[in-house]
Parts: structure tokens; C-alpha cells; sequence
């Protein structure tokens, strides 16, 4: 990036023939020291006219942001937000690659950072993007556990592991569809080291921790079960993306769908952790879909709408499911909801624990779909019990957050959370 000259040093070419030596020599110090002071006051301001707005809020909002096509910086972790009309607010952000329209490596930035809470939840907060003069260490490692298995961990901690190659479970029946599965994310930690999600329980075999499939997959006039991989089944094709920085952790792949040796489907997958702090971690998901040759049609469970999104969790006991009208009482089979939480005393933990999953507000069925089941699942249906069909080359989106916490967290507070999640997808630049 080029800097702009100070605005002092800019006017000295059209008064040096007219002063003095002394009384140039004067100016130059007075310039510099003007440009210095402006310096140290402003920092670098990258596009003065591009202001970052964030509605307010309550809660820490964690967000993930395409910086304006005009805004051309480098990748790293040397830039802050420095709020309009408090300067003294200064936040460290990220800059990592953004996200294509269809899931591939966008050539513009995304900035990920963390806009600490206001004491109101009024109005908008304007924030300028500036160079910072250091950066803050990456907390986040990635590992390769397995052949099959990537691990992402913070501070050393474990966080969640990404199951991308065929992973078997030694319990299923070896003629059992369900004993092979690959691309979902599991296990998944709780803050204090307690797992949160179950992969091939007894009761299911076919639930795998967070997991995205569908029961009915329409192809050809054919139906296959991706659901129980029946006939249809997930692999993994590659890489796209791999970040590590003081404000998030970036993973993205891609995958196929496959019928035999046929690849139906494109998919890619963008999942990004934030720091755990305040006694929460706020995990992101972008997924796309893309149908390669022919048209695929969608469809969940019927009188349920499970086929989405789903969180499977591990044994527990104490188990607490809250929605935005508060504890649920019962199970709730299709049923419009916009977020959902799971909490339960999980072993190893020193107390309650447990995740919400919050629906983008941009979902296109907004609010979708869900089942919940005390048992242990959080489904989120889309495109529901009624079909949709999805033509060749089409892309497919769905975004969701999972926000891990500890302790049992009310309805109010679980609302707040919710809220702050709206306030990163409704950030935007002026």
C-alpha cells in the first residue's frame, strides 16, 4: 500500500522558491513536525471515506467483514478499528482472504475482529481502519491428528477437529450405510475441555457432531438418502484455505457429492473460530452448494424438517433446550425458530455447559425450520418439508453460528447473543 504525503510536506514545492534559506529551513521543521503529530494522533488511516458501521450492542459482536473493493491492504494482523468519536477505542483486526460467491478464494480481503460491547444497545457505532504499530500473537494451531483429521486449537487447547477423510465406525455393522462418513466437524470442546458432540451413537448411528445432510436427494427422478448415505455419499476434493491470526482461526474446503463415481454436487465449506472469551467462543459457518450437471431437488423429513444444519451432542446428563420463547418443555418438530440452545452437565466439566446454533437473519427462509430433540439434537430444516429444486450451476447458501458457552445461560442473555450476531451481519461500510 502506498501512504499519502502529509498535507505539509505536499504544499512545500509551492512556497520553497519564495522563502529564505532560514525561513524554508523553519517550514521543513514545522512540517515534519505536523505530519509527525498527525501521525501519532490519526495512525494511518487506509480510506478515509470507508467507515465501518456496527449497530450497537450489549454484547461483544464478533464479526466477519469484505473490506470495500477500494481498500487494497496486505493480509496480517497490523490494523485496528478506532472508533469515530472515541478514538481511545482501538480494536486489533485480522485481515485474511474473503469468500467468492461461490465458496472459492475471493482476490479481495476480509477483516475479522471483535467490537467490544457498548453500554447501550442504541444506535450505530462508526469505526475507521487504521494501521496498528504491533500485532497480537495468534492464539489458534492447526494439527493433523490423523490421515482423516485436522485439529484446531487455542492456546494449546483443543477447539473442534475437521473429519475429512472416511472416518468408520468399528461399532456399526459392516453392511450398515452408516458405518462411513466424512466432512462434518467432531469432536467439538467445550471451554473447559469437555466434549460436546457424539459421532455414531447408539441411538443414530448416522449422527456425526455438526453435520449438514439431507434425507431426500432428488437426482434424475431418482431419490438418494444422503442423510444415511444411502446411495449417495460426501467426499473430500481439497483445500481452499488455511489462516491463522489474533482474531480467528480459517479453515475452508471442498467437497463433492457422489452417486458411484458421479459427482452431483460442488461443496464448500468456510468455518472460522474466534477466541473463547467471556465465557463464550463464537464458531462461524459459511456452506455452499452448487449442482454440477443436473437439477437436485432438496427435501426434509416429512412432519419433522430435519435436513440442514444439525448438531449432535454427546452424552450428558441435566439436559436444557431454550429457544426465544424460553425452556423447552417438549420436543419441537418443525417449528420456526431463528436460534436454539442445548445446555447439560457434560463429563469432565466443572459445571453445566452447552452451544447455541443462531440462524443469519439473511437466511432465505428466515426463520427455518427445526427439530429439537432432548436427546440430544439441534436440527436446523431448510428448505423444510416442502421440496425445492435447485438447478444445474445454482448456487445454494446457508450461514449459521455456533456459539459455545459455559454455565446455563437464560433466555435474555441467549438473546443478547443472538443480537450480537445480527449486529456482525448487519455491519457494514460507508
Amino acid at each position: 500500500m502506498r501512504s499519502r504525503p502529509c498535507w505539509a510536506l505536499r504544499h512545500l514545492k509551492a512556497v520553497e522558491r519564495q522563502l529564505p534559506g532560514q525561513r524554508l529551513a523553519a517550514y521543513w521543521a514545522a512540517a515534519l513536525l505536523t505530519c509527525t503529530l498527525s501521525a501519532a494522533v490519526q495512525g494511518a488511516d487506509v480510506a478515509p471515506k470507508s467507515v465501518l458501521v456496527v449497530p450497537a450492542c450489549c454484547q461483544e459482536v464478533e464479526l466477519a467483514i469484505e473490506l470495500p473493493k477500494s481498500v487494497a491492504i496486505d493480509s496480517g494482523d497490523k490494523w485496528q478499528l478506532v472508533q469515530s468519536d472515541r478514538p481511545e477505542v482501538a480494536v486489533p483486526v485480522q485481515i485474511g482472504s474473503a469468500v467468492a460467491a461461490d465458496g472459492t478464494v475471493a482476490p479481495s480481503k476480509r477483516l475479522y475482529g471483535r467490537i467490544p460491547a457498548s453500554k447501550s444497545a442504541d444506535g450505530v457505532r462508526r469505526f475507521q481502519l487504521r494501521q496498528a504499530a504491533s500485532a497480537a500473537p495468534s492464539p489458534f494451531t492447526f494439527k493433523d491428528v490423523s490421515k482423516a483429521s485436522l485439529q484446531l486449537l487455542d492456546d494449546g487447547k483443543p477447539v473442534m477437529t475437521y473429519n475429512y477423510g472416511p472416518i468408520t465406525g468399528e461399532k456399526v455393522p459392516k453392511t450398515d450405510s452408516r458405518r462411513i462418513r466424512a466432512g462434518y466437524v467432531h469432536p467439538v470442546w467445550g471451554l473447559d475441555g469437555e466434549v460436546l458432540t457424539d459421532d455414531f451413537p447408539k441411538d443414530h448411528y448416522h449422527h456425526h457432531g455438526i453435520f449438514w445432510a439431507w434425507p431426500h436427494v432428488g437426482i434424475d427422478g431418482k431419490e438418494y438418502d444422503l442423510w444415511q448415505y444411502k446411495g449417495i455419499e460426501e467426499r473430500f476434493v481439497t483445500w481452499l484455505h488455511r489462516e491463522t491470526g489474533s482474531e480467528a482461526a480459517v479453515l475452508a474446503v471442498e467437497n463433492g457429492w457422489f452417486v458411484g463415481d458421479r459427482k452431483v454436487m460442488i461443496e464448500r465449506v468456510w468455518m472460522w473460530s474466534f477466541p473463547a472469551a467471556d465465557g463464550g467462543r463464537a464458531i462461524d459457518f459459511e456452506l455452499t452448494w452448487i449442482p454440477v450437471d443436473n437439477a437436485i431437488t432438496l427435501r426434509g423429513a416429512e412432519g419433522k424438517s430435519y435436513g440442514g444444519l444439525n448438531f449432535r451432542f454427546a452424552p450428558r446428563k441435566d439436559t436444557l433446550i431454550t429457544v426465544p420463547s424460553g425452556p423447552a418443555k417438549e420436543d419441537l418438530p418443525d417449528t420456526p425458530l431463528k436460534w436454539a440452545d442445548l445446555s447439560a452437565k457434560f463429563p469432565g466439566a466443572p459445571g453445566p455447559s452447552g452451544a447455541a446454533v443462531f440462524i443469519d437473519p439473511g437466511h432465505p427462509d428466515y426463520p427455518p425450520t427445526w427439530l429439537t430433540r432432548h436427546y440430544g439434537i439441534l436440527c436446523v430444516g431448510w428448505p423444510g418439508v416442502k421440496s425445492r429444486t435447485f438447478e444445474p450451476g445454482k448456487t445454494i447458501r446457508m450461514d449459521d453460528r455456533v456459539w459455545i458457552h459455559r454455565g446455563i445461560v437464560d433466555t435474555a442473555h441467549l438473546g443478547q447473543r443472538y443480537s450480537a450476531y445480527e449486529a456482525a451481519r448487519a455491519a457494514h461500510w460507508q
